[in-house]
């Protein structure tokens, strides 16, 4: 199961098929939470990744003080309506928007159901960078204090060297990269990844 209980990010693999299925907060679509991070003696997340499926016009459950970025994964598109007249639409095959969570939005389907990756983090806390690249060959990731790569891929297959003792990637998987100090992770393949990097934002 995706690690609803573990509270801190820690490096590791979580399988595609790990990934805990529940309804979203308004109770009118589907998400699949592939982790979410809880800090230490905290009652909420700091970051959270999942995957929305739509299967109908429906509007977003609001998240104050949250980030987002919305990319999609499949489907023939997915238009954002913001009550202040904004639309954006997400168009194959990976368009992407950040916005917002307090932002009232209304997810309308251009052509049947799709499904989302869907970054979030509290503004407050922590900031993010999601990076959408092809894998061709080696990538080459360091961590630091205080930081997280969240690599998802999209589509292919991939393996990072021996000495990280991971295992291999597949479609779908996800791989948080995260330790105490500085640490270099090299992944081969080929294929898709979305590339995020989660960082603290320095105690007032």
């Amino acid at each position: 199961m995706a690690d609803e209980q573990t509270q801190t990010s820690r490096t590791r693999v979580i399988p595609a098929s790990e990934y805990r299925r529940e309804r979203w907060r308004n109770g009118l679509g589907w998400t699949r939470e592939i982790h979410a991070h809880v800090p230490l003696g905290s009652q909420g997340w700091d970051w959270r990744l999942s995957i929305a499926e739509i299967e109908q016009d429906a509007p977003f459950s609001a998240f104050p003080g949250i980030e987002r970025e919305l990319v999609l994964l499949s489907g023939e598109g997915l238009r954002l309506r913001f009550d202040d007249g904004e639309s954006h639409l997400l168009q194959p095959p990976h368009g992407r928007l950040r916005f917002a969570g307090e932002r009232v939005v209304t997810g309308e389907l251009v052509d049947g159901p799709t499904q989302d990756f869907n970054l979030m983090w509290r503004r407050s806390v922590c900031e993010a960078e999601l990076h959408h690249r092809p894998l061709v060959g080696p990538m080459v990731f360091f961590t630091e204090p205080g930081t997280t790569w969240a690599l998802h891929l999209i589509a292919g297959a991939a393996r990072f060297d021996t000495a990280s003792e991971l295992p291999e990637l597949q479609t779908g998987d996800t791989a948080l990269l995260s330790e105490p100090s500085r640490k270099r992770f090299l992944l081969d393949g080929g294929g898709e990844l979305l590339a995020i990097r989660i960082a603290s934002l320095p105690s007032s």
